[in-house]
């Protein structure tokens, strides 16, 4: 009668099983920690009167969020973060130049089946994609689990979603979650978990699945998940070993409710300013002007949203009044675009390609937006704010979409930009 989330927070907590309400006591995994929040989290761990951090093997340090350091204050954290790396004898720690923390985890196989991994980022979340239950904490609780190797949760409950249906042509994950955000909305789903079923959620990349799992927090979850399968620990096999815990929910599981999508005859979809719920069709927008496109973040800077990007790109010119950012997730995919000739064609067509990191998503580095601009990103929030100026405004979408956008100058259908 259980869901995966019931499920592996029964075994964290060493009971037989747990129910959506319980208070329980988990047993942590993994801890990721990343240079916006670490600081606090450091102090908030010594002054629970811990020296020492638990485990520091399960403890991963990235520095991702303003990476390179783009301020002296900026360059003093993460010179606090190193001298705690060295003070504590911690070997997990990846400095600037390693990508997003979301992506840099799985790639180095930190995250397996079954696991608690608990992160100070909100997009945490990512990690059901590989059947953990994964979430986001702030950084008094981290420094809780830094000092003990545990945290209290609440057993969220769960809303099951089915998605089903034929994709159409250049529809691709992130459309498929911002479909999901449409019908569940904001906070539709706070203090739950997200467990993504059904046969387009089976055929999807682990890419696809993490870009699902990634966005469950946009409308209040806890975690998002996905049940595990072949591809999955065949894409762990290349980064990790096993044996592989199998991650299912129970047949007769108890829902807080059921959302089914049918994804026949949709189009691309767009997150509209403000929220990330104001969700329309691409063909509804094809007169909206756009200052800048970025195509990068834990939610989209993956290979395979890259090669979305090439596609659409490849032998053509950006439109002259919008500027492109590309940010691969991590070095590994830069790496593998370089490679295939991806990030040269980039460059060639007038794109500004930087080094993996959040760059543009959180407005906290560089590729801000300016006062009354328009930005359409493949992150994952567009509140007033989030990408530099208050006053301007961010459209969310698919690599494809956005690069498409890059070419003509406003929101583009990537088949209109051939």
């Amino acid at each position: 009668m259980s869901t995966i989330s019931e499920l592996i927070l029964a075994r964290a907590s060493g009971q037989e099983s747990t129910n959506a309400g319980d208070f329980i006591k988990a047993e942590v995994d993994v801890a990721l920690n990343h240079d916006v929040t670490s600081v606090l989290a450091f102090e908030a761990m010594r002054e629970m009167g811990a020296d020492r951090v638990w485990d520091p093997d399960k403890v991963i340090m990235i520095l991702d969020h303003v990476a390179p350091p783009s301020s002296v204050n900026a360059a003093r954290v993460h010179n606090v973060i190193r001298n705690f790396i060295r003070e504590q004898d911690m070997k997990n720690f990846f400095d600037v130049n390693s990508g997003v923390c979301h992506q840099v985890l799985p790639e180095h196989g930190f995250v397996k089946p079954g696991m608690v991994v608990i992160g100070a980022d909100s997009h945490t979340c990512t990690h059901g994609a590989f059947g953990a239950f994964a979430t986001g904490v702030g950084s008094t609780d981290m420094g809780a689990v830094l000092a003990r190797g545990k945290t209290w949760l609440k057993v969220p409950e769960t809303i099951k979603v089915n998605v089903n249906g034929k994709m159409g042509n250049h529809v691709h994950p992130k459309d498929v979650i911002l479909a999901i955000a449409k019908e569940i909305g904001v906070s539709g789903a706070t203090y739950m978990s997200l467990e993504y079923h059904g046969d387009v959620v089976r055929n999807m990349t682990i890419a696809g699945r993490m870009t699902l799992c990634n966005m469950a927090i946009e409308m209040g979850g806890k975690a998002g998940l996905c049940e595990t399968d072949d591809k999955l620990y065949k894409w762990l096999d290349q980064r990790t070993s096993g044996p592989y815990e199998e991650v299912m929910a129970d047949e007769d599981a108890t829902y807080k409710s059921v959302l089914n999508l049918d994804m026949t005859g949709k189009e691309p979809q767009i997150a509209c300013p403000h929220n990330v719920d104001n969700v329309r069709p691409v063909s509804e927008l094809n007169k909206v002007k756009i200052n800048q496109a970025f195509i990068g973040s834990c939610t989209n800077g993956r290979l395979e949203d890259m090669k979305q990007a090439h596609e659409v790109l490849k032998g053509k010119t950006i439109h002259p009044d919008v500027r492109v950012l590309i940010v691969p997730a991590s070095r590994a995919i830069m790496k593998q675009a370089i490679t295939e000739g991806i990030i040269t064609d980039f460059i060639d067509a007038g794109a500004t390609v930087s080094n993996p990191s959040c760059a543009a998503c959180f407005g906290g580095h560089i590729g801000l937006l300016g006062p009354g601009e328009k930005g359409i990103a493949t992150s994952n929030r567009n509140f007033r704010g989030r990408q530099g100026s208050p006053d301007a405004e961010v459209y969310l979408s698919s690599a494809a979409v956005a690069a498409a956008s890059a070419l003509t100058g406003y929101i583009t259908h990537p088949e209109a930009a051939q």
